[in-house]
């Protein structure tokens, strides 16, 4: 299906709720990603239509992580990077709704969602994009990696006591914090922005 109705569309992608019966269905995620036409041109507003957003990715003008789009319905996952003329990454506000950000980086988070060990050291590690990529490196699940646009390690940082963190999805999606404890699944993070300290499930933070 390449479409869905406009009012089913989840609120994360601020799109104005009143107009065309349909918009472009992500490839990925419905709930975590924004399709690449509508991060043209409904948010970042680089085009008026599809028409146009088609003929960048023809012209090989449009890159996520630094591969280039190939469908217009392709997904830009959250901290993703996203190349349209400028670099930018896609984050999610206090308020809950994605937006993107101007970047000079070219690293990118990825949370680690889940794991499966092969013969010869070789680990693949899951993200919470949907991509996955082999490594021989001791990653946990639950903690971070970031990825150079070539998909290698660039850093990792451990999901543990101290740590800041972001809450990527529930009740307190789009809040800074740092991990207080961690304890059967549970994470309890200070937010900075309402100064609390929630009990949260592990896989909705992720470390930075």
């Amino acid at each position: 299906m390449a479409h869905q109705k406009r009012q089913t569309v989840t609120t994360k992608i601020p799109i104005e709720r009143k107009g065309t019966a349909f918009v472009a269905r992500s490839l990925g995620d419905l709930e975590n990603s924004v399709p690449v036409v509508v991060a043209i041109r409904d948010i970042l507003k680089l085009s008026k239509t599809a028409k146009e957003v088609k003929e960048m990715i023809k012209q090989k003008m449009l890159k996520i992580n630094g591969r280039e789009v190939k469908d217009y319905r392709d997904s830009i996952g959250l901290f993703a990077l996203f190349e349209a003329g400028k670099l930018y990454t896609l984050i999610l506000t206090p308020q809950g709704r994605f937006a993107f950000e101007e970047t000079k980086n070219k690293e990118y988070a990825c949370k680690v969602t889940d794991k499966k060990i092969f013969k010869g050291k070789r680990t693949q590690l899951n993200f919470h994009d949907g991509s996955n990529i082999l490594t021989e490196e001791k990653i946990s699940v639950g903690d971070t990696v970031y990825l150079d646009t070539s998909r290698k390690i660039a850093k990792h940082v451990a999901l543990k006591i101290g740590v800041a963190c972001f809450v990527m999805s529930g009740k307190y999606a789009g809040l800074h914090g740092k991990v207080e404890s961690i304890e059967n699944g549970k994470i309890k993070v200070h937010l900075k922005e309402k100064d609390i300290s929630p009990e949260l499930e592990k896989r909705s933070v992720i470390a930075l």
